[in-house]
């Protein structure tokens, strides 16, 4: 393996009913089922809303970067990141998927559609999921 430029880790006891924290103890959280998958009403997160919290930071700052390399000036960059939860018909169980809505204000159409296959391509997430779960983009 290559040298990594940078590394975390993160624990979790009691699965989605637990709590997930860094060994530093910097990052902490309550994981718990949603109530759609039959857990209670709480203020606590689950695995999906991680995922997407860290999906749309990753994706929005690969765009960012993509940007500023072509040296394009935009005023504001959003992404949105939705996490599905759905039936894998094909090996049973439950599998991902991904929606991203992807915002960019200062911009025309066509260079949001360039830039955003071009962060696709460049995301770290995006390359880790490629062929394994379904994601849709949504220019907006």
């Amino acid at each position: 393996m290559m040298k990594a430029l940078y590394e975390t880790t993160i624990i979790n006891t009691g699965g989605r009913q637990g709590e997930v924290y860094s060994e530093d103890n910097i990052f902490f959280m309550d994981v718990a089922k949603p109530k759609a998958l039959g857990g209670e009403a709480t203020t606590a997160t689950n695995p999906e809303q991680l995922f997407a919290a860290g999906y749309s930071a990753c994706f929005n700052s690969a765009l960012e970067l993509v940007l500023e390399k072509d040296k394009v000036e935009v005023e504001k960059s959003e992404v949105k990141a939705t996490i599905y939860l759905i039936g894998d018909k094909e090996k049973g169980g439950v599998k991902l998927a991904a929606k991203l809505e992807v915002d960019i204000t200062g911009i025309d159409d066509e260079k949001k559609q360039e830039y955003v296959a071009k962060a696709h391509e460049y995301c770290p997430y995006s390359k880790a999921i490629k062929d394994s779960i379904d994601v849709e983009i949504v220019v907006l």
